[in-house]
């Protein structure tokens, strides 16, 4: 039997990140991840300065030999409409990553002993251990594999209510393609649903480009997917390599279901998409992951060893008063466009001072939101 401080399973930024600070503390980590990094994880994939600096990123150094494109403003209109509204910043407000990238520099510079390439099998507790697949043993356990990770369904059962679906695609253009490409790198852009319960994605990042569409009906996905991929052809935004078979599905929860969600128990916590933590207006789920595995960190250093559900319960409430603004919005936009006619959604994405200070700032940057400080 092989034995560590911590053991983490999901490899993603969640579980990267929570390992980085714990391996700062000096404990030994274990994180278990079913893929090998680099992984193929097709995401819209862009950064706020704020998660620079609560990961102690240098960009110059990251940039040297991986994707890395300032974002200055974002292109927003409705799918079916040729008018669209343009806000930009005076300096980056974002920064374009690619998640195959991103997430393998986390995990690799995290400090955690890795033991990727192989599924979780099987997960007991033992006394005051957690063990698994009768071969590895850990005081505290952190599940952080994502919508299916077989940590949250010892805690919360196997229940996929109140999630939301997307389908996304990233590409490499070719010398052509990327000059013939209308999207601007510097200027992402979205395009809504009429009906506000779903968006769509046109993202460059230096000669990749990533399309998504995600919207909270999952069983409406198929058939609004495929008119938002009409629309961006009839924009010329998708180069005729971009076929419907190469596109990628997966689910994740929004922040409003985490704030009830069971996080915590006796020597275990729930991190990133298995806590349910993406942002209920967006769906972005990048920040809140890195920010919920950082908090669990610093929740298991303060614990110093004694692991009872009591000690790990303060992980819990900080989540949740960190994301508690975040899962309200999100509630409250839900209710919001739900009610509103087309006619008044329209008007509203029209505005440049909506689409400035509430679609983006608001809803998908975050931008009145400190860095965590853990």
């Amino acid at each position: 039997m092989e034995y560590c401080d911590a053991l983490i399973v999901g490899g993603g930024p969640a579980g990267s990140s929570c390992a980085w600070m714990l391996s700062r503390a000096g404990l030994d980590v274990v994180v278990l991840d079913r893929a090998r990094f680099p992984r193929d994880k097709v995401c819209a994939g862009w950064i706020t300065p704020q998660v620079i600096a609560e990961l102690d990123i240098d960009p110059g150094d990251y940039a040297q030999t991986r994707t890395w494109q300032p974002i200055t403003g974002f292109e927003v209109g409705l799918i079916g409409s040729d008018h669209s509204v343009a806000a930009s910043y005076e300096r980056p407000i974002s920064f374009g990553i690619r998640r195959c990238e991103f997430d393998d520099f986390l995990l690799r510079r995290s400090g955690a002993r890795l033991r990727l390439g192989a599924e979780t099998a099987s997960l007991r507790r033992v006394g005051a251990c957690w063990i698994a697949d009768d071969a590895l043993c850990a005081p505290v356990l952190i599940g952080a594999g994502g919508h299916f990770c077989p940590v949250a369904r010892l805690l919360n059962g196997t229940d996929l209510t109140a999630i939301v679906a997307a389908r996304e695609i990233e590409m490499l253009l070719d010398d052509g393609e990327a000059g013939a490409s209308p999207v601007d790198p510097a200027r992402p852009e979205l395009y809504f649903c009429r009906d506000l319960q779903g968006y769509g994605w046109c993202v460059r990042k230096g000669a990749y480009l990533n399309v998504g569409f995600g919207r909270r009906d999952p069983r409406a996905l198929p058939a609004d997917t495929a008119a938002f991929v009409e629309f961006l052809r009839a924009r010329r935004r998708l180069p005729p390599a971009a076929s419907s078979s190469a596109w990628h599905g997966h689910a994740y929860r929004l922040a409003p279901d985490a704030v009830a969600r069971r996080i915590v128990d006796h020597g275990v916590l729930l991190a990133g998409d298995s806590a349910g933590v993406a942002y209920g207006e967006s769906g972005e789920g990048i920040r809140p992951a890195i920010e919920s595995g950082l908090l669990a960190a610093s929740t298991i250093i303060e614990a110093a060893g004694h692991y009872d559900r009591d000690r790990l319960q303060p992980y819990a409430d900080s989540l949740r008063r960190r994301l508690g603004a975040s899962a309200a919005a999100g509630r409250l936009s839900a209710i919001v466009a739900a009610a509103l006619p087309a006619a008044v959604a329209r008007r509203l994405l029209a505005s440049r001072w909506f689409v400035r200070h509430v679609v983006l700032d608001r809803w998908f940057l975050h931008t009145s939101d400190v860095a965590l400080v853990a």
